[in-house]
């Protein structure tokens, strides 16, 4: 039987929807629809056992927003109590019968005296309307107000939080989350409160139109005196009165008892209690006083006395917390007692409060010593951009960086700290990985960046500048020009924009910096969840944590993404039991990652359009290869070197003119080398081997870089054959 009545309920529950649409419905034909005695009392009793509930539910409730649905509750429990008002007063009026609810309320609850009834009812709906009702309003709208002011500043402070580290993006998604809760639920019952005042209002004007209604029935249509008429109908009156307004006090306290409620997390009980017996000196101090009241002459001194007997008890008994000044005394001036005094006796100080002083004191030094993995600082003229209340959405393109960088590249970038430096120019920037600036741009907060991409001869007003990422002419203008520069091939971003950009293209070009052991180490976590094997395999017998970092830095060295963990970690198992080495390690595995980052520098499907070298020249730079343990690199003579460079220059300037990625194709043995030696000069260029091009990629070559005429005179002279490096 249990079993079935469970079964049952679970069945209604999931259906509350229509539960609830019914129960609607079903209020509505109340207003319409006679209903008779037996079912008034049943819907009467429903009323003050939903009320009784709601009131319970509200005591147990932890926080006031987390029982949301209230306002929606008081609302439907009003309309309710007024369909049934409409119901009793029906069957009142027609058959001088609505139950023997109404007709206990009428003569047990005021004995039948419908002048103590009728001052009873005014008593509750005054303190229904005047005390509770009012004040709980006056509350909610309060509450309500200060919570929506308070919300950009609340918003703000998880955003700061985020970035700084102190909380993840799960947690500050939550947050974010309760305050709109909290800012729904006081806004909805500053208005939900006024319907609990034009119930109570409605209350008096159905009483008395039911005594007036019912008096003239007695009269002119049951033939009763009216001594009579006026009793019958009065007490009945009164008592339907009583019988819906107890229920809406009782609404009432629970809504004043919900907003008045303060955010901690225990039930009502357990924190009102605890706050009231948490002071045994108060309760000695009441227990004195109540001895005190019941010796005053014509005082009943039983009382008082048993009273005054509690509360010294408890006063003994009770003492959860010591006195706040000895508290003060024997827990924070310990710990400070404990570090002046280490190695010796604690005085009255607790060894145990010394401890854990001195770790406090441990943890807030380590903090100094702690350096943001990045952060970005700003001047104090920028300050607005972080700011929301004014506006700035800094902060969470911030955030926004960071999920298209774990999208696009694979890493998850740690927690960027934002923070003014009164050091630099108010509308300066920096960015920083581990303390150390790496780059820095200047933004006017109030102006908008015209970028010449189009090379336009047309001169704009304002503030001539470069682009911080690509160098491009700009010019910082005002508002009012921007549909000018727009319309003179001008692109137009921002402030904010820049810095992000800025931020984003920084992040990308560092982002091998930024993946430590512990980062590596999480991923690995990550990828053993679908697939054990493959890390069982690779750890801890073939390669370590260290070796797999290095590999994945050197793909993100070159803008390649390492979203494809998995494939990339069965290619260091497939070549750790050749080499260790993690530059090798690396130039094997992206071989198999062509397929995925070639097609990226197509001009069109299967079409890569990039520069190559002449092969004499490459096979002399394969004899200039230096390898190290930890590096490799190229050793040329310096006229070699600026002959390379600038070829490249000008031969990769022309494929960036037309639209085109800047891509030089040499061999596997080569590119690595070549690509370390290249990268201070041309950190965009991407340097790729023949072995990595898909099969189906056809090459067009945009130029050859040529053999320097000094070597090509003295490769000549000596007569040395020279073939193209596998």
């Amino acid at each position: 039987m249990p079993t079935s009545a469970n079964q049952f309920i679970n069945q209604l529950l999931r259906r509350a929807d229509l539960v609830f649409t019914f129960g609607l419905f079903a209020t509505v034909l109340l207003l319409i629809i006679p209903v008779p005695p037996f079912l008034i009392d049943v819907l009467l009793a429903l009323n003050i056992g939903m009320s009784l509930l709601v009131l319970l539910a509200i005591i147990y409730v932890k926080d006031a927003p987390e029982f949301s649905g209230f306002p929606t509750v008081l609302l439907t429990l009003t309309l309710f109590r007024l369909a049934l008002n409409i119901s009793s007063t029906r069957q009142i009026l027609s058959s001088g019968y609505a139950g023997d609810i109404i007709a206990s309320f009428g003569h047990m609850v005021i004995g039948g005296n419908y002048i103590v009834g009728a001052v009873v009812f005014i008593i509750l709906v005054v303190i229904n309307f005047v005390v509770i009702t009012k004040g709980a309003g006056r509350i909610a709208e309060v509450s309500a107000r200060f919570t929506l002011d308070a919300m950009p500043g609340k918003q703000m402070a998880i955003d700061a939080e985020l970035n700084a580290g102190i909380i993840d993006e799960a947690s500050a998604k939550a947050r974010r989350l309760y305050i709109q809760k909290e800012a729904d639920f006081y806004g909805a019952m500053d208005g939900a409160s006024k319907f609990v005042r034009g119930d109570a209002i409605a209350g008096i004007l159905i009483t008395l139109i039911n005594v007036v209604g019912g008096f003239a029935i007695g009269v002119f249509q049951m033939d009763l005196s009216l001594t009579e008429s006026l009793q019958k109908f009065t007490v009945l009156s009164i008592g339907d009165g009583l019988v819906t307004q107890i229920p809406a006090l009782i609404i009432s306290i629970g809504a004043g008892l919900l907003v008045t409620r303060s955010s901690e997390n225990s039930n009502l009980g357990t924190q009102v209690f605890g706050q009231i017996f948490k002071y045994p000196r108060a309760l000695a101090i009441a227990s004195a006083m109540l001895a005190v009241f019941g010796l005053l002459p014509g005082m009943p001194f039983l009382p008082f006395a048993v009273l005054a007997v509690i509360s010294g008890f408890l006063s003994q008994t009770l003492k959860p917390a010591e006195d706040p000044a000895l508290a003060l005394a024997t827990g924070a001036d310990a710990s400070a007692l404990g570090k002046q005094k280490a190695g010796g006796k604690q005085g009255q100080g607790k060894p145990g409060d010394a401890a854990a002083g001195t770790a406090n004191t441990i943890d807030e030094v380590r903090k100094l010593v702690d350096v943001d993995v990045f952060a970005i600082e700003i001047g104090h003229g920028l300050l607005n951009l972080a700011n929301a209340k004014t506006g700035g959405d800094l902060l969470t393109r911030v955030t926004g960086v960071r999920k298209n960088l774990a999208r696009e590249r694979g890493i998850i970038v740690p927690p960027i700290s934002v923070r003014d430096n009164l050091e630099l120019d108010a509308n300066d920037y920096r960015f920083l990985i581990r303390g150390k600036s790496i780059a820095r741009g200047q933004i006017m907060p109030t102006r908008l960046l015209a970028m010449n991409v189009s090379a336009s001869k047309t001169v704009l007003r304002g503030v001539p500048t470069k682009e911080p990422v690509f160098k491009l002419d700009a010019t910082w203008i005002d508002e009012v020009d921007k549909k000018n520069a727009e319309l003179s091939g001008y692109t137009v971003v921002d402030a904010a924009s820049v810095m992000i950009t800025h931020l984003a293209e920084t992040l990308k070009t560092n982002a091998h910096l930024l993946l430590g052991r512990q980062e590596v180490q999480s991923q690995l976590d990550y990828v053993k969840q679908s697939q054990p094997a493959l890390i069982a395999e690779l750890l801890p017998d073939l390669v370590s944590i260290g070796i797999i970092q290095r590999v994945l830095q050197n793909l993100l060295r070159e803008n390649l993404a390492i979203g494809n963990l998995p494939i990339i970690l069965e290619g260091i198992a497939d070549f750790a039991g050749t080499t260790k080495n993690p530059d090798d390690l690396s130039e094997l595995v992206r071989k198999r990652l062509g397929i995925y980052f070639v097609p990226e520098y197509e001009y069109r499907a299967g079409y890569i359009k990039a520069l190559t070298m002449d092969p004499r020249f490459e096979q002399w730079l394969n004899t200039k290869i230096q390898r190290s343990a930890t590096d490799i690199g190229l050793a040329v003579d310096a006229a070699s070197g600026r002959h390379l460079i600038e070829e490249l220059s000008r031969k990769s300037a022309d494929l960036v003119q037309k639209g085109l990625p800047a891509v030089l194709i040499v061999s596997a043995e080569t590119r690595l080398a070549l690509r370390r030696f290249l990268e201070p000069s041309f950190p965009r260029l991407a340097v790729l081997a023949y072995s990595e091009l898909p099969g189906a990629t056809e090459i067009e070559n945009a130029g050859i870089i040529t053999l320097p005429d000094n070597l090509a005179a003295a490769l000549n002279q000596g007569n040395q054959p020279l073939k193209v490096a596998a």
